[in-house]
């Protein structure tokens, strides 16, 4: 016989303490720039708009969706703010082993993505009463965690196709970040900041290395034509490829390859 029903067991949880001290909407600009020690962790949710999130003086740009964590004895401030946000303190073993297991650290805190949240965020915040929002805090911040295996994987899957591509596609000069969100269905804004924040590069330099490296090969390959170089790795201007050659490499592309061509010269007896 069929049925319906859904069944999941969860894995056995040892008493290990997850504390919330407040679940709070802000949106009063003054306080958002006062530096405020961290006395527990935090997760923050940006409701609208955008601002720079400051943790130990190291700037984070946000907008809405993101979730971005601070940790406990960091030094929070927000400059150039002209967002709300909703976050969560939070503190205790499990706080610390929930971090531990989805990566969340001081190197990787900020997450993109999470818009479906603010709905949920929000009416929870709105209806807790004061003998109850401890469990909403508790339910909302561990409703965000559970979104993480999920969201990551992914994303994760996203970034696989953006290299994909550029592997295959960097020789077209029209290849960009906004030619394959529209190839993927995506904002080209999201790719792009998803990309830098996966990755550690913005996708433009990315994308302009490898064409380097491809430019490169072709030199030690023997081809001596600048245009046909610059053509073939994906540059659609000559000059402009010397001027980025010659920035990365410190030689222009035929001092490149007279310096190549005379290593490769055999040694005469």
């Amino acid at each position: 016989m069929r049925t319906r029903n859904i069944c999941k067991f969860t894995p056995a949880i040892a008493q290990d303490t997850l504390e919330t001290q407040n679940f709070i909407l802000e949106s009063d600009f003054e306080t958002m720039q006062q530096e405020t020690p961290l006395l527990q962790h935090r997760a923050f949710l940006i409701r609208q708009g955008t601002a720079k999130f400051l943790f130990d003086g190291t700037a984070f740009s946000v907008s809405a969706g993101c979730l971005i964590f601070g940790f406990c004895d960091e030094v929070f401030a927000v400059t150039e703010p002209d967002c709300e946000y909703m976050y969560i303190s939070f503190s205790g073993s499990r706080a610390d082993q929930l971090l531990h297991r989805f990566s969340i650290h001081k190197h990787n805190r900020i997450f993109t993505g999470f818009d479906g949240l603010i709905p949920f965020w929000q009416d929870s915040l709105t209806r807790a009463a004061e003998d109850s929002i401890d469990l909403a805090a508790e339910s909302m911040l561990l409703y965000a965690f559970s979104r993480f295996s999920g969201s990551s994987d992914k994303q994760n899957d996203l970034i696989k196709q953006m290299v994909e591509i550029t592997e295959q596609d960097f020789p077209n000069p029209e290849l960009s970040v906004s030619t394959i969100a529209e190839e993927l269905s995506y904002n080209a804004k999201y790719l792009s900041h998803l990309f830098k924040e996966k990755i550690g590069v913005g996708y433009t330099e990315y994308l302009r290395n490898i064409r380097l490296k491809y430019a490169v090969s072709l030199l030690n390959h023997g081809i001596e034509s600048v245009k046909n170089i610059a053509f073939l790795s994906g540059f659609s201007d000559p000059l402009y490829f010397s001027n980025v050659f010659k920035k990365a490499f410190g030689m222009s592309p035929k001092d490149y390859r007279k310096k190549t061509s005379q290593n490769q010269e055999p040694d005469k007896e």
